[in-house]
């Protein structure tokens, strides 16, 4: 049997480097893992936990409301307006559970549901993110396949750094402290994909109940919020609520790939490595799972999209165990330390800006996976 070192080495940069695998049949590792956890039932939906977080979330996000009429034009608004931020992102982590089939046997159900939660309570679009999320779930960390790792205001590849110039290279080589800050915006940015997106030329499935849905979910948050709230009040609201979703919504994304292995566009790795060694888990427990709505659990969502929430805890265990036997790095840290990880990839990443100010210009070795 390899070794971890020899089945998936790292170059300096966060390429999977080519190793000897010795593996006869990678696709039959995956399918044993698989059964053992069908067997184990982890599998199987839990309606109930979703039904009572559910109903959780929506007595928050009713008393939000009622505190929202009591503290009528006083500034602890802004704490309200923090208050939904958080409500908005845990709805959007019931929708992305919805978008992964987690919640009812139903795929229509789960569509239905989805897309009502997201474009008429969040006011974001579902089929850009089904699109979007698809496509990251297909090739992870895979550049020119994954869209998470193209190119925005943040850089996440050293070769796309390469060439900048002026304030673009400055940025980029504090690009990892920025990050965060940045995030603060990210609500924006997410509102605004979901009208470029209904509105496009491309195909959107459902184009027409989108976009009522998200016209009467943004139209009229802003209209209650205009309506019973002085001018510089209401913006300052709903700044705050923006800022807030924004931030929660990248914070919790963020750790669970940033800083792994990407992997060359042509990279021929089997199903199970590609999921494991490209994402990471993050310690903490329930209180974890429910504050980051199951991301914590990356690596066991990607291997089992469709897996409930409540169940990810087991199949860690039991993925984690049976990696190590096979020498496949599984990577767990705790909260800090992802985020560590995270500032000091971008980072490195920005730096490469100067080949000679690159931290591993000097280092050695890339290749893709064969």
């Amino acid at each position: 049997m390899t070794t971890a070192a020899e089945s998936s080495r790292l170059s300096p940069s966060g390429i999977i480097k080519t190793g000897p695998r010795g593996l006869a049949n990678p696709l039959s590792e995956f399918a044993a893992l698989m059964h053992t956890i069908r067997d184990a039932g982890l599998l199987r939906r839990r309606k109930r936990f979703y039904g009572i977080t559910f109903a959780v979330i929506t007595t928050a996000m009713v008393a939000a409301w009622f505190g929202f009429a009591l503290l009528h034009d006083t500034w602890y608004l802004l704490l309200i307006a923090a208050a939904l931020g958080i409500l908005f992102t845990q709805y959007a982590f019931i929708t992305h559970e919805f978008a992964h089939r987690q919640v009812f046997a139903s795929g229509k159900a789960n569509d239905f549901s989805g897309r009502i939660m997201a474009d008429l309570v969040v006011g974001i679009s579902y089929s850009w993110w089904m699109s979007k999320h698809t496509r990251h779930h297909s090739n992870p960390n895979t550049v020119d396949k994954d869209p998470d790792v193209e190119t925005d205001f943040i850089i996440f590849q050293e070769q796309e750094a390469r060439g900048l110039t002026g304030i673009s290279r400055l940025l980029a080589k504090k690009q990892g402290y920025l990050f965060f800050p940045v995030l603060l915006l990210e609500g924006i940015n997410l509102h605004r994909h979901a009208f470029l997106t209904v509105f496009s030329k491309g195909k959107v499935d459902k184009r027409a109940l989108e976009i009522v849905l998200l016209t009467v979910r943004n139209v009229a948050y802003v209209t209650v919020l205009f309506t019973f709230m002085p001018l510089g009040m209401a913006f300052a609201f709903l700044g705050v609520q923006l800022a807030i979703f924004g931030l929660y919504m990248g914070a919790s994304f963020a750790p669970n790939h940033i800083g792994m292995p990407i992997l060359p566009r042509d990279s021929k790795v089997d199903f199970l490595r590609r999921q494991v060694l490209t994402s990471r888990n993050i310690k903490g427990g329930h209180v974890m799972n429910h504050f980051m709505g199951g991301l914590n659990y990356q690596i066991e969502h990607h291997l089992f999209p469709s897996m409930p929430r409540p169940h990810l805890r087991r199949a860690g265990e039991i993925t984690r165990e049976y990696c190590e036997s096979r020498g496949i790095e599984y990577t767990s840290v705790g909260l800090g330390s992802a985020y560590a990880a995270v500032v000091r990839y971008l980072n490195e990443v920005g730096r490469s800006t100067d080949p000679f100010d690159c931290p591993a210009a000097g280092r050695t070795g890339y290749a893709g996976i064969s």
